[in-house]
C-alpha cells in the first residue's frame, strides 16, 4: 500500500513538474499562482509583426510625429537539420485591403517633465487613447498637478535631439531609434533597429509589435540595447538576485508563498542601470522584462499592453529614485510608535492571551509598541467578518484601551476574499461589490471585493471605521494578489489591466480610512503592492521560510523592494512557516531590528520567553539598541520620506562610484550612516565588503578599511559598522516610544579620518530636518 502511494505521489509531483514547464515554456497559465510569461506570445508564428522602420513626420516644437511600422511575419527556417526562425516581409492579405495599411504609420509623442525626466509614448493603433492621468491610481497628486518643461530642441539632418543639463534624447529617422545619451554626449542605451541583425546570425526581434491572429489584439515590445558590463536594478521585491542583468523578471502579482523563488508579491515596472539612465514603464498589465537573458545585448521588455508609456530618467540611483517617486509618490513619513517592536505570532485567539503577551513583555522588559492579532480573532479562523469573537473577546473596547494604557497600539488582520461561508458573502454579490465574469457570475468561488467600484470601497472602509472607532490603531493589509485576470471590474477594464492593480486600491482604501481616523498617522501592514503602492505604507516581505535560505530571500527582497521606490519594508523576524530554530531566529534579530519596521510573527513560538532565557537575553539586547537610535531611525525616516530613499538600502545607493558597492546583496545601509552585514550562515563572524574609507565598529570600536573584510560579531549577532564622519543621535532607553525623552540626545561622534562629523535631527512635531555638525 505504501508502495502504491509513493508511486502515485511520484505521479502527481511529475504530472506537476510537467504542467509547470508548459507554462514556463508555452506560456499556458494552468495554474493562477503561476507569473505570466509575456514573452511566449512573440514567437507565435500565427502573429503578425510590426518592426518600428522610419519617422514619416515629426514636429520638434510639439514633440510629436508618427513612426512607420514595417510588416513581418516570423518564417521557420531549417539549417542543417535544425529549425529556427526568421522575420520576412510580408504583403497583408487584409480585406477590403483598401481600409488597412500594410506598414501602418502611428503617433510618437515626447515630453518632458523635469530636467532629468522624459517621457515617451508610442501608439499601436490609429485611436490615441484619451488622457486619463488625472484619474490613474499610479499618478501621485503632485505629479498630476505639475507643470512639465521643455528641453532645448535641435534638428539636424538625421537627427532631432532633446538636450537638459543632465543628459540628451535624440530620435534617429532613419534608422528609426531613440537615443538616451548622458551630459557628456556617451550613450547609455537606445533602441535596436532591424538593421542591427545584419551582423549577426541571430535574427532578434527589434523594437516591435505584435497583433495576435489569434484576436487581433495588440501588444508592444520594446527592445533596447545593453553593454558590456551593464546592470540592472528595481523591479520591486525580487527575491533574485538584486542585478536583473541575464534574467527573465515577470512582474505580474502573484502569491510566490515565499522569498524562495522567482514570484513576487510586490513587482514593480521599474528599473535602472548602473549607466545612469532609468525606466518606469507605465503600465497595469503584465510585462516580462528579458535583461538579456535570451540576447546578451538586449533589455526585451515584452509587454501584454498595446501602449508604450515609457519615463526615462537620468541621473545615479538616489537622482533616479526621487524622479521616480515624484511620479508615482513618495513614502509618507510614519507614525513614531510604528517603528517599534511589534509582537505576533500565528495567531493570539482571546483577549486573555493578547493581554498576557502584553504583561509579559512588560514584565520581560523588551522594549515594544503593538501588539497583532492575526487570523484568530473572529468567530471562526480566517473568516473575516470585522467582528471580535464574542465568546474570547469579552469586552474588546475595554481590552484595547487596556493596551493603550499600558502603551500598546493594536493591529488586527483582514483579507479581501469571502468564502461562501461568509455571513458577508450574500451582501456583497446581492450589492454587486464583488469582481465578476462575463455572465455577471462567478470567476471564482469567493466573493473577490473589486475596490474598482466606490460602492466596494465606501462598505469596506465603513467596517474598517467601526474597527478603528474601537480603538484599534491599523490594519493588516494581507493578500491582494489573486485578482482574476478573467474578470470583470466596475472601472470598465478587464482583468488584464485590473490584477496588477488590485493590491494597489486595496493598500489605497485601507490606508485612506485609517489615516481618515488618526490624521497623520496613517499606517497599514500590506503584503502586496504596484508601482504606487509606497504612498500606502507599509509593506514587509511575506512568508519566508523559517531557514538561511528565507533570510537570504528576504534581504534581497527588501534591498530590490528599496530599489523600486518604497521607504519602508519589514519582515517576519525568524521566518514564518514552522517553528524557528533558535540560531536562525537569533541571527535574524539584529536584520529585523535594524530594518525601518521590526515585527515577530510566525508559527509559535515567537516570544522570546517561551523560547529560552538566553534567547530572551538576546531578543531584549537587539530591542534596546532599536530604542536607544530612535532619533536616528526617526531622522532618517523622514529623510528617506522626502526623497524617495530606502530605509534598508542597497550599498549601491550610497556609494554609486563604488564599483564593488555594485556588487553587495547580503550587506546593506541602515539609512546613510550605519552598516549591517547580517549572519547568514551559523557562526561568528563573515566576510565583509567596505567601500572605502573608515568604518568603525558600532559595538567594539574597532576600526576597519574599506575592501573586503573578515569581521567577528560582537554581543549582537551581526557586523555594524558607522562610517567615518557620523554623528548618530542616542536616548536613555525607554520601553515604549511615548516615553523616550527627546531632551536627553546624546550625540556620539564616528571619527577617524574625518576632519568633522555630521548627522540628522528630526523630533515629533519638528517640520522639517535639522543637519547636526561639529
Amino acid at each position: 500500500m505504501k508502495k502504491i502511494v509513493v508511486l502515485l505521489f511520484t505521479f502527481h509531483l511529475s504530472l506537476f513538474t510537467a504542467v509547470a514547464q508548459l507554462q514556463t515554456n508555452g506560456g499556458i497559465q494552468y495554474l493562477q499562482a503561476m507569473q505570466k510569461d509575456m514573452s511566449t506570445d512573440f514567437y507565435d508564428l500565427s502573429n503578425t509583426y510590426f518592426l518600428a522602420d522610419s519617422i514619416v513626420s515629426f514636429d520638434a516644437a510639439k514633440g510629436e510625429g508618427t513612426v512607420q511600422w514595417k510588416r513581418y511575419r516570423l518564417s521557420p527556417r531549417q539549417a542543417f537539420n535544425l529549425n529556427g526562425y526568421w522575420p520576412v516581409r510580408m504583403q497583408m492579405l487584409d480585406f477590403p485591403d483598401a481600409a488597412y495599411e500594410n506598414d501602418p504609420e502611428l503617433k510618437i509623442k515626447v515630453e518632458f517633465i523635469s530636467p532629468r525626466t522624459a517621457r515617451i509614448r508610442m501608439l499601436t493603433t490609429p485611436i490615441e487613447p484619451k488622457n486619463t492621468d488625472q484619474e490613474d491610481v499610479m499618478f501621485c497628486d503632485g505629479f498630476k498637478k505639475a507643470q512639465g518643461q521643455m528641453w532645448a530642441s535641435k534638428s539636424v539632418g538625421n537627427t532631432i535631439a532633446y538636450t537638459s543639463p543632465y543628459g540628451s534624447i535624440e530620435i534617429h529617422k532613419y534608422p528609426w531609434r531613440i537615443v538616451v545619451k548622458d551630459a557628456q554626449g556617451k550613450i547609455l542605451t537606445q533602441t535596436r533597429h532591424n538593421i542591427d541583425n545584419d551582423s549577426s546570425q541571430v535574427k532578434l526581434l527589434p523594437f516591435s509589435f505584435i497583433k495576435r491572429g489569434s484576436d487581433n489584439s495588440r501588444s508592444i515590445n520594446p527592445v533596447l540595447t545593453l553593454a558590456p558590463g551593464e546592470r540592472i536594478y528595481g523591479c520591486g521585491e525580487s527575491f533574485t538576485s538584486l542585478n536583473k542583468a541575464g534574467q527573465k523578471v515577470h512582474l505580474s502579482v502573484t502569491d510566490p508563498q515565499g522569498p524562495e523563488t522567482d514570484g513576487q508579491y510586490k513587482p514593480v515596472p521599474f528599473f535602472f542601470s548602473n549607466r545612469g539612465y532609468g525606466i518606469f514603464m507605465h503600465t497595469s498589465a503584465p510585462v516580462t522584462c528579458d535583461f538579456g537573458a535570451s540576447y546578451i545585448g538586449a533589455n526585451r521588455l515584452f509587454m501584454a499592453d498595446e501602449l508604450m508609456d515609457f519615463f526615462v530618467f537620468l541621473g545615479e540611483p538616489k537622482d533616479i529614485l526621487n524622479e521616480y517617486t515624484e511620479i508615482t509618490g513618495k513614502s509618507p513619513m510614519l507614525p513614531l510608535w510604528s517603528f517599534g517592536t511589534w509582537m505576533s505570532r500565528i495567531t493570539y485567539f482571546s483577549q486573555k492571551e493578547g493581554l498576557e503577551i502584553a504583561k509579559q513583555l512588560r514584565a520581560h522588559k523588551i522594549p515594544s509598541d503593538v501588539i497583532h492579532f492575526d487570523t484568530g480573532w473572529f468567530g471562526v479562523d480566517w473568516q473575516c467578518d470585522y467582528q471580535f469573537a464574542k465568546d474570547r473577546f469579552e469586552d474588546p473596547v475595554k481590552m484595547l484601551k487596556q493596551l493603550a494604557k499600558d502603551g500598546f497600539h493594536t493591529c488586527l488582520w483582514q483579507l479581501p476574499y469571502f468564502t461562501p461561508k461568509n455571513r458577508f458573502f450574500p451582501e456583497i454579490i446581492e450589492k454587486g461589490m464583488h469582481v465578476v465574469n462575463a455572465t455577471g457570475g462567478m470567476p471564482v468561488e469567493d466573493a473577490i471585493l473589486d475596490f474598482s467600484n466606490p460602492a466596494t470601497v465606501s462598505w469596506y472602509q465603513s467596517k474598517i471605521a467601526g474597527l478603528l472607532k474601537q480603538g484599534v490603531s491599523t490594519i493588516k493589509c494581507d493578500f491582494g494578489e489573486a485578482a482574476p485576470y478573467n474578470g470583470f471590474y466596475h472601472s470598465g477594464k478587464g482583468g488584464l489591466y485590473e490584477h496588477n492593480l488590485y493590491p494597489l486600491r486595496y493598500n489605497k482604501a485601507l490606508w485612506e480610512e485609517v489615516e481618515r481616523n488618526y490624521p497623520g498617522e496613517g499606517i497599514i501592514w500590506a503584503r502586496s503592492a504596484w508601482a504606487g503602492s509606497q504612498r500606502y505604507a507599509l509593506h514587509w516581505g511575506g512568508d519566508a521560510a523559517t531557514t538561511n535560505i528565507g533570510l537570504l530571500g528576504d534581504l534581497r527582497g527588501g534591498l530590490s523592494f528599496g530599489l523600486s521606490g518604497f521607504s519602508f519594508w519589514s519582515h517576519d523576524m525568524g521566518g514564518f512557516v514552522t517553528v524557528s530554530p533558535e540560531d536562525i531566529y537569533r541571527r535574524w534579530l539584529p536584520f529585523g531590528f535594524l530594518s525601518s519596521h521590526t515585527r515577530a510573527h510566525g508559527a509559535p513560538p515567537t516570544e522570546p520567553w517561551l523560547i529560552s532565557e538566553s534567547f530572551t537575553n538576546a531578543f531584549r539586547d537587539c530591542a534596546e539598541m532599536k530604542y536607544k537610535l530612535m532619533p536616528y531611525v526617526y531622522a532618517q525616516a523622514k529623510d528617506c520620506s522626502e526623497r524617495g530613499l530606502p530605509m534598508v538600502r542597497a550599498l549601491l545607493v550610497e556609494f554609486p562610484q563604488d564599483k564593488g558597492a555594485w556588487l553587495v546583496e547580503d550587506e546593506y545601509m541602515f539609512g546613510s550612516q550605519i552598516l549591517v552585514a547580517p549572519l547568514m550562515e551559523s557562526g561568528t563572524s563573515r566576510d565583509v565588503y567596505l567601500p572605502k574609507g573608515k568604518w568603525i565598529d558600532y559595538q567594539t570600536g574597532k576600526v576597519y578599511e574599506g575592501g573586503y573584510q573578515t569581521i567577528e560579531a560582537g554581543k549582537i549577532p551581526a557586523i555594524i559598522l558607522v562610517r567615518d564622519g557620523s554623528l548618530i543621535p542616542h536616548v536613555p532607553l525607554a520601553q515604549r516610544t511615548d516615553q523616550i525623552d527627546w531632551n536627553q540626545i546624546e550625540w556620539k561622534a564616528y571619527k577617524v579620518d574625518a576632519t568633522t562629523c555630521s548627522g540628522l535631527l528630526f523630533k515629533p512635531g519638528d517640520s522639517q530636518i535639522e543637519v547636526i555638525k561639529r
